[in-house]
């Protein structure tokens, strides 16, 4: 076995994705059940506010601003109450915080986006980015797990919203995250991607896969690949990782190593999938493919994976 810790980058392949740029201090071990009130007390306090799986956006000469101050976020009915405590920045507490105002109610200089187009887009800068990530998964989580799975009873916050805790059996909740395997299979010369049905017009990307209870990262990659195209896998390595806030995923990306070549895809799962040889991918990813075909964008780690491989000869 080799011993690759000290040979490994300064700067891992994991802190160029979108949604890691987050440079909040949580300062987890200090959480405590009023950590919440204590920030809202704090009048550097910043908020991000969303509704809907969208960040509420102050618009000013074509410039977006995601912070709000507690003041700010009155006029949008800013459910404080409901508030999750990120952690701390230079400036103050740094908190996510439920809208109650619905998009359709917001004055021209406020903008509701999707968290997705945001993302996209850049129309953040990547700290506030990765503030988003982690901020709108803990908010979905508590929406997705108000109620105690062990008795049913409504549970309550705590620790600044990294737990939930049943008045009646006690029993302590905490936030989950889903993790998933994003891989590309790989030789020297091709890369296998498959295109998925909800994709974008010739759009390709890699295969990916929730990772299920008792499997490990690389077990999952090998099987995945299996059942969504029908190949093989010998050697699978790590190469970086993603938040992914939809809900509340951690996408690990790794590459491959085919043991053969002929796909049999899943076409339940996929709308196509196939080899594809350096050169074009190089042009997918520059998008100047003859047929309009592209990669993802730069942001996601399949783009990253995918760049990565292609770069690499």
């Amino acid at each position: 076995m080799t011993f690759r810790l000290f040979d490994a980058p300064l700067r891992e392949p994991s802190q160029f994705v979108g949604f890691a740029g987050n440079t909040i201090d949580r300062q987890s071990e200090n959480r405590a059940d009023d950590s919440v009130e204590k920030a809202l007390a704090d009048p550097s306090a910043r908020l991000l506010l969303v509704h809907g799986g969208r960040l509420y956006l102050k618009l000013s000469d074509g410039v977006f601003d995601p912070w709000f101050n507690i003041d700010g976020g009155q006029p949008l009915r800013a459910l404080l109450e409901q508030g999750v405590l990120l952690g701390f920045s230079e400036n103050g507490p740094v908190l996510a915080v439920p809208a109650g105002v619905e998009p359709e109610q917001l004055p021209e200089t406020i903008k509701a986006i999707d968290y997705r187009s945001v993302y996209m887009q850049g129309l953040i800068d990547e700290a506030a980015a990765g503030a988003l990530a982690q901020g709108a998964a803990l908010l979905a989580w508590h929406v997705s797990h108000r109620f105690c799975s062990k008795c049913g009873t409504e549970s309550q916050m705590r620790a600044g919203g990294y737990r939930r805790r049943c008045p009646a059996c006690g029993t302590e909740h905490f936030p989950r995250t889903d993790p998933v395997a994003i891989m590309l299979t790989v030789t020297a010369e091709k890369c296998l991607l498959g295109r998925g049905r909800h994709f974008a017009p010739g759009m390709y990307s890699a295969l990916a896969g929730f990772i299920e209870p008792g499997e490990t990262i690389e077990a999952a990659v090998r099987r995945e690949t299996l059942e969504e195209a029908g190949i093989r896998l010998g050697r699978v390595v790590y190469h970086a990782s993603q938040p992914w806030p939809f809900p509340y995923s951690l996408m690990i990306g790794c590459f491959g190593e085919p043991l053969n070549d002929d796909i049999q895809a899943d076409l339940n799962e996929l709308e196509d999938c196939r080899w594809f040889f350096r050169d074009e991918v190089r042009s997918m990813l520059v998008r100047e493919h003859p047929d309009g075909l592209v990669t993802p964008p730069k942001g996601a780690i399949a783009h990253h994976l995918i760049r990565a491989w292609a770069d690499s000869a």
